[in-house]
């Protein structure tokens, strides 16, 4: 018994006494990690020991037992005791009075309870029906009573699940696959659940239960450590919010991270991705393994039949110089030298990601113990491996994990170590940064044959976001680290220099034809200076395709494709030499043509809503495009259009995905100006408003009797802001060089219901005209920019340029 414990027993040896002992150790801080779990475990048993004791009196034949995470002694703050009464069936009702002076003062502490009172019999028997509950009696730990009762039943419940093993892995293979599926991978989650996510603390359990059946093992190395990191990271999410919760939520993260003594919460978001890491690959190697061994068993008989007896020998394929396949796995050939053939680790891992198959623990751990490290520069055999195996598609990721696992990547690859399980703060993001490097590899396989040299492709997209391990812009980084590894990768000269801008410019097409007025001869002529040469162009636009698509289903779209698609097609033209110096006015088409007429007519808005077409050449992709659908606008120019139109939606809860405003060209002979807005827009709640309603306000709201700024901020009155992470503030920036017919204002800003009628009508108050708006919404974030003029169409001098931006950016902070 501790000292603490002695000394709050003698003041008070009832409930009283255990809360203060409970409080005392929680809150000192003397402890913590494994010493402070098992204290608390500890300190709960002579706790539960004293009430037991008291209870029982003269009763035989009862124990009273640790189940589950308690029998493991790994008590967090707020965890549940999860008990089990054992007894001999002799004496029902007095085990039914001792477990009521049982439970009865945990309730009261308000302490979590899983409780039962079970016969040895009934306990084999829930167990046998109930997977969850013969998992929790594999830890059984005997607190007070009758020790004889309790190791009795623990002998009966492992012999049963070692007994029952064939039959009960596969169903705990399954559980713990529905379970990934309804909570994710715990490694690459930004608000990860730290109990049930994939590569969490169940799994920890599993592979337990998986060892105590004897048929596997896991992998032991690093195990033990990576769940001790995710029950001491759950320990000071407890202590933190003072729940019983398993999700690390974003808001509790900095001060999880400070109570655990890290610098900040990427800190502790890239420990317990390290951690889960190491438990999803152990996952994988044991159910594989676990597989292995049933299906030799199942096939062992019929072998024996057929050969009359002796041990079949599991057949070897040759893959590649010192690779074969055996037993549905690449291991090394046994002539195979690691020590002396430092290519052999890409080489098998080639071969095994060519096979679609995975690669041992065994193989990996040999190389990664004995292999030599390669030259600087590789030999031509060890960049052609990489390349392959990038080139080999969806079985890349498991191969590579495999690598990662021993640490073989950084050794390969020294960079690696500061983007490896990097967490990216980011809604559209999916993987961390490591995790989305490989699968813009597996994207861009698919690419290979648009491509006139695939393996600088498939380099270009393991390196494109090097640079997010270092401060400042990761593109100017990374191009910097990707000269640097391309040279020691074996690339020549004018390789290296292909890669360095590929990665240097990784973002340039999507930003540039969602962001800015493709119509403008500047915009095309930077993008085709940036490039230099058609093969570059050719090799940017299949990274940019692999990189979107790698990131998350809102990083790319056909409507995204076609605006990349349009400005490679005009940056071609440059680099052929062909390009018109001015553009040409596109026609208006002939619906445009109709509004623009109607609203000149009429003297007011006229407006349209339809479903958003394919975009040209694209197969019907049989799902509905994201953006929502289109809304086209034509209403005589005036002051005011944009914060009005983007006002009026606002009220009306809907989103602005994509928005471009022009003049429109009308035909001869028909006075007067006509600006056309061409909006995506997307219905927050519910459906989507008649067009009549639309207008109706939209004409009030150019007219001024309808006061959208109040509406809105009524609205926001009625629905406060709910707590969360509090977003960076907005910036606005100007790009001189982006056009020379207008300014280019640049917003970048938490998207927000009305941002867009608060930039408009500050650009009004700030007295530019609108040439043209670019509006563009990646998850949480939008990336808006305006083309403006002063009141005789010419781009604004630098100081007032540098005006209206301050003006702009003070209004949205407001």
């Amino acid at each position: 018994m501790t000292t603490t414990n002695a000394r709050y027993e003698a003041e008070d040896p009832g409930p009283s006494g255990y809360a203060a002992a409970r409080l005392h150790l929680l809150t000192e801080g003397e402890q913590s990690g494994p010493p402070r779990r098992a204290a608390l475990s500890r300190l709960t048993d002579d706790w539960l020991a004293q009430l037991f004791a008291a209870g029982a009196g003269e009763l035989r034949g009862v124990s009273l037992v640790a189940v589950g995470g308690y029998g493991r002694g790994e008590l967090s703050p707020r965890s549940d005791l999860d008990l089990l009464l054992l007894h001999d069936g002799a004496d029902p009702k007095a085990v039914a009075a001792l477990a009521d002076r049982l439970w009865y003062p945990v309730w009261d502490l308000g302490l979590a309870l899983d409780h039962s009172v079970r016969t040895p019999a009934e306990a084999r028997k829930t167990a046998g029906e109930d997977l969850k509950v013969q998992l929790g009696l594999l830890d059984a730990r005997h607190l007070a009573g009758d020790l004889a009762l309790t190791a009795s039943l623990r002998t009966a419940v492992l012999a049963d699940w070692r007994n029952q093993a064939p039959r009960r892995l596969p169903e705990l293979q399954e559980l713990c696959a529905e379970r990934a599926e309804r909570h994710g991978e715990l490694q690459y989650l930004l608000e990860p659940d730290l109990k049930e996510a994939r590569g969490g603390l169940r799994d920890a359990t599993a592979l337990r239960a998986v060892a105590a059946s004897w048929l596997a093992d896991a992998p032991r190395e690093g195990l033990d450590d990576a769940r001790r990191r995710l029950l001491d990271v759950r320990d000071a999410l407890h202590l933190t919010t003072g729940r019983a919760t398993d999700r690390l939520s974003l808001q509790e993260q900095d001060q999880v991270a400070a109570g655990l003594g890290l610098l900040d919460a990427d800190a502790l978001l890239r420990q317990v991705y390290e951690a889960a890491r190491v438990i999803s690959y152990a996952s994988d190697v044991t159910w594989r393994e676990v597989s292995r061994v049933l299906r030799s068993r199942a096939v062992r008989p019929r072998l024996r039949a057929i050969l009359g007896g002796g041990k079949p020998v599991a057949e070897r394929s040759p893959l590649a110089e010192g690779v074969v396949e055996q037993d549905g796995e690449v291991v090394l050939a046994r002539a195979a030298r690691p020590e002396r053939d430092p290519v052999l680790p890409l080489r098998a891992a080639a071969a095994a990601a060519q096979a679609g198959l995975p690669l041992s623990l065994h193989a990996v751990r040999r190389m990664a113990a004995t292999a030599r490290p390669l030259p600087a520069p590789w030999p031509a055999e060890a960049r052609e491996q990489l390349v392959t195996l990038l080139g080999s598609g969806r079985p890349t990721v498991e191969v590579w994990e495999a690598l990662e696992a021993e640490r073989l990547i950084t050794r390969l690859l020294p960079d690696w170590e500061r983007v490896r399980c990097r967490p990216q703060r980011n809604a559209v993001h999916v993987w961390t940064v490591d995790r989305h490097l490989i699968e813009t590899a597996v994207r861009a396989s698919e690419f290979t044959r648009r491509v006139g040299r695939p393996d600088l492709l498939l380099v270009a997209a393991l390196l494109h976001d090097i640079g997010k391990g270092w401060p400042g812009d990761h593109s100017v980084a990374g191009e910097i680290i990707a000269r640097d590894v391309a040279a020691r990768i074996g690339f020549d000269r004018a390789d290296v220099a292909v890669l360095a801008a590929l990665v240097r410019h990784h973002l340039l097409l999507v930003e540039t034809a969602t962001r800015r007025d493709l119509d403008d001869p500047a915009t095309v002529r930077l993008v085709a200076e940036a490039v230099g040469t058609p093969s570059t162009l050719e090799l940017l636009h299949a990274l940019t395709e692999a990189d979107a698509l790698a990131t998350g289903p809102a990083a790319w779209s056909s409507w995204r494709g076609s605006l990349v698609a349009d400005l490679v097609r005009r940056v071609s033209a440059v680099l052929a030499g062909d390009a018109p110096d001015e553009p040409e006015p596109a026609a208006p088409t002939a619906e445009q043509e109709r509004l623009g007429l109607e609203a000149t007519a009429t003297g007011g808005p006229v407006l349209a809503l339809r479903a958003q077409p394919e975009p040209p050449g694209e197969e019907p992709s049989g799902d509905p495009e994201p953006l929502g659908v289109e809304l086209l606008i034509a209403v005589p120019d005036q002051p005011g259009v944009l914060p009005a139109v983007a006002g009026v939606l606002a009220v009306h809860r809907l989103t602005v995905r994509t928005a471009e405003l022009r003049a429109l060209d009308l035909p001869d002979g028909v006075d007067g100006s006509v600006l056309l807005l061409d909006w995506r827009v997307a219905a927050e709640y519910g459906s989507l408003p008649q067009a009549t309603r639309l207008r109706a306000d939209l004409v009030r709201a150019l007219d001024g009797s309808l006061d959208i700024a109040s509406r809105l901020a009524e609205r926001d009155a009625a629905y406060p802001r709910r707590r969360g992470v509090v977003p960076p503030p907005p910036r606005v920036t100007v790009h001189p060089a982006a056009s020379h017919l207008a300014t280019v204002i640049e917003v970048r800003a938490q998207d927000a219901p009305g941002l867009l009628f608060r930039i408009g009508r500050a650009l009004e108050d700030a007295g530019v005209r609108m040439r043209s708006a670019h509006v563009s919404t990646l998850g949480s974030n939008a990336v808006d920019a305006f083309y403006v003029t002063d009141e005789e169409g010419a781009p604004l001098p630098e100081d007032a340029a540098s005006s209206v931006a301050r003006k702009l950016e003070e209004a949205l902070k407001e």
